[in-house]
């Protein structure tokens, strides 16, 4: 797959989240993360910690080709079914890894059982991510990448994913994301143009984003994309814009 065609999702699971018990870290992070490589993400889920609605949300995300990385819920508590429910959506059963049995016994000896080494109990043919934290990995299955809830082990993990599995998609630079700020302009009379420019710029995305100020209506119009073609695809629109009498200037 060529890089331009790179999506990236985030499942971030957990009833906390949802709750506002806790604050979601790895969103803003994941950002981050994937900016550094020049990539980014295409889309984000929160999901409760209930079985059904994980194991749906995974088997449709695992009909498509897009690289998914999946926080939490891989315990051995009872409140974590990411793992039961990966392997029901990928259809197939739940076996102790070799590879995670060898380092979580490293880790932790006698006191791996009964219970720790559960945490090695993947969906059969999983591939283990490295935790250079405890050593208790996570695991992958195709492009679904299952990491821990704990920011201190999930983000260097993340890292080791791009880095070892995607490390021909990383560009270095990241995509950009330019705009003007059109005046006084209903947002139907832009349309036309802004169509026009993905017809011609294939290798961008065009936003529009309205809001009313004390000084008026303002359109935050702009496009993100490969840089190669953004600023031609940004003077397009200026020069449309322009076209249509309304007034612009650069975005702060």
């Amino acid at each position: 797959m060529a890089s331009d065609a790179i999506k990236i999702g985030l499942l971030i699971i957990g009833d906390e989240i949802l709750s506002g018990k806790r604050q979601d870290r790895h969103f803003p992070k994941a950002i981050e993360i994937v900016g550094a490589r020049g990539l980014s993400l295409s889309w984000s889920m929160y999901l409760p910690d209930d079985p059904e609605t994980i194991t749906e949300v995974l088997s449709s995300t695992m009909a498509r080709d897009d690289v998914v990385f999946s926080f939490g819920g891989i315990g051995a508590t009872p409140d974590d079914h990411t793992r039961q429910c990966a392997a029901r959506a990928a259809g197939v059963e739940l076996a102790l890894h070799p590879e995670a049995k060898s380092e979580i016994e490293a880790q932790f000896g006698k006191e791996a059982y009964p219970r720790r080494i559960e945490m090695g109990v993947f969906p059969t043919g999983s591939r283990i991510i490295p935790n250079a934290y405890n050593r208790i990995p996570g695991f992958s299955i195709g492009r679904h990448h299952f990491l821990p809830g704990f920011p201190s082990m999930a983000w260097t993990m993340m890292e080791w994913v791009l880095d070892n599995e995607y490390a021909d998609w990383h560009r270095d630079a990241p995509p950009v994301d330019i705009a003007v700020i059109v005046k006084d302009a209903p947002e139907s009379q832009l349309i036309d143009l802004m169509n026009d420019c993905l017809r011609r710029f294939p290798a961008c995305k065009v936003f529009s984003l309205p809001t009313l100020t004390p000084e008026g209506r303002r359109i935050e119009l702009g496009v993100k994309g490969d840089a190669r073609q953004a600023g031609e695809a940004l003077a397009f629109l200026q020069q449309g814009v322009s076209a249509l009498g309304f007034a612009w200037e650069q975005r702060p």
